[in-house]
């Protein structure tokens, strides 16, 4: 199948409105570096066009109606979204599915550490990465402090213009002879991922008064206790904000894009459509760069548990009706794909590959080699699917992750299926995908924003 780019397409109107979206688009990551930013301007955005927390009609015992909104929070990690529809829910739902967890490195819960006048903070890296990406490159923390007395601090350290950002330091290339022999998943091994975090001592102190002075400063600023690393969740990022890449601007340089642009443009899809015939629903869940576990995670009962609590405030709830609901629902899994790089064509198959600039991506399958672990969307559903996208005029590719023994990956579609709805996966194609920064095309998310629009409208 050729592939077109969408850009050619484009007149005045729609380049303004890419514009539009890429700019608003920045804003949601440079302010949702983690799962728990993320559900918080999640939740913000979907108050102001007009979704009310679920528990609020709980609480007052109301019943929900067609053209009603409603949300949930899930322990401030993840969030799900519901616009009622006319038709009774039992007939299933049209679900967006995305993730906001990102590669990272994670602060331990005893972390501080003084060595030859260097305070450090010791580390344990989340998700798949590159280790040797992380050095020498400016962090920041992101995260809360859970203290004894029920006080929940945010931290933010290291994206303000006037602060000092933290580090992972690297042997220099004059002593390097050896680590460059090493293999690259060898050359920076995950406990040499502690972050440099001062150098001056407090005075009066003898022993790790460097290490003393960093409490000084975190008691100060956050009324921080070493012994509060216990309860704090502290993840570390990049530093600076998301960016315009290519001469063209037609690009965004950014972290977290994996999964943020497919969350951030089924969110908006949910937001800009207004009624709906079929119940719509928008959840964003935590921990899929891990396995989907934990209380946070796709595998945990908050989806199912909240579809209940919508049936029942509909009215007419009943074991059997939740079990049809949930196997009659059509879902898009919203995650990224790769896409194609040149520079390393040997890792991919060009027929099979997804391109910058293409429009939105469809996996049929993902898992890895003999599709292990996989979801295998059914052909009917994708002729559905493709149907929708055609009389939209979305512009849409295919796509697999790379060559068939060379790798793999998975998403949330599987833990969904497992209800027995038709669930495929599509979204945005990336580079440098796990990096850092990673790269979107500006026209990719724009096609995957309205082709998501015309699933909940019309699927």
């Amino acid at each position: 199948m050729e592939r077109v780019s969408a850009w050619k397409k484009y007149k005045n109107k729609q380049l303004k409105e890419i514009e539009s979206l890429a700019k608003a688009y920045k804003d949601f990551l440079n302010e949702g570096k983690t799962e728990r930013e993320c559900t918080k301007i999640s939740v913000e955005m979907a108050e102001k066009a007009g979704y009310i927390d679920i528990k609020e009609y709980i609480k007052k015992g109301k019943k929900l109606s067609a053209g009603d909104k409603v949300y949930a929070v899930n322990m401030g990690k993840a969030v799900a979204l519901f616009n009622i529809g006319t038709e009774n829910i039992e007939k299933g739902m049209n679900i967006l599915g995305a993730h906001i967890d990102s590669p990272r490195i994670d602060v331990k819960q005893n972390p501080m550490l003084e060595k030859e006048g260097l305070a450090y903070l010791d580390t344990h890296y989340y998700g798949g990465i590159k280790k040797y990406q992380w050095v020498a490159t400016p962090l920041a923390i992101h995260g809360v402090v859970a203290k004894t007395n029920g006080e929940v601090t945010d931290v933010v350290i290291g994206e303000d213009k006037n602060d000092a950002v933290v580090f992972v330091s690297d042997l220099l290339i004059h002593l390097a002879g050896e680590q460059l022999e090493k293999k690259a998943s060898k050359v920076i091994e995950g406990e040499n991922l502690d972050i440099i975090v001062g150098t001056k001592p407090l005075e009066g102190e003898e022993k790790n008064a460097v290490k003393a002075n960093i409490l000084k400063l975190l008691k100060k600023k956050y009324d921080m206790d070493e012994a509060d690393f216990i309860s704090a969740e502290f993840e570390l990022v990049p530093a600076g904000k998301a960016r315009d890449a290519g001469i063209d601007e037609s690009m965004i340089m950014a972290y977290g894009q994996d999964d943020r642009v497919c969350a951030y443009t089924s969110l908006m899809a949910m937001l800009e459509t207004a009624d709906v015939k079929k119940t719509a629903c928008c959840i964003l869940v935590d921990k899929e760069e891990i396995g989907s576990v934990g209380a946070t995670g796709m595998q945990s009962r908050f989806f199912e548990n909240t579809v209940a609590e919508i049936i029942n405030l509909l009215g007419d709830y009943s074991e059997i009706k939740l079990r049809r609901c949930l196997a009659a629902s059509k879902m898009l899994s919203s995650d990224v794909s790769a896409a194609y790089d040149p520079t390393y064509s040997s890792f991919f198959e060009k027929n099979s590959s997804a391109y910058l600039g293409s429009g939105m991506v469809f996996n049929k399958f993902t898992g890895s080699r003999g599709k292990s672990g996989s979801n295998d969307a059914n052909a009917e559903y994708l002729a559905l699917v493709r149907k929708i996208m055609e009389e939209n005029d979305i512009s849409i590719q295919t796509a697999e992750l790379g060559k068939v023994d060379v790798g793999g990956g998975g998403t949330i579609a599987y833990i969904l299926a497992l209800y027995g709805m038709e669930v495929v996966d599509c979204g945005v194609p990336v580079l440098n995908m796990h990096a850092p920064y990673e790269v979107t095309c500006k026209a990719d998310i724009y096609e995957t924003l309205n082709g998501y629009k015309a699933f909940i409208k019309n699927a």
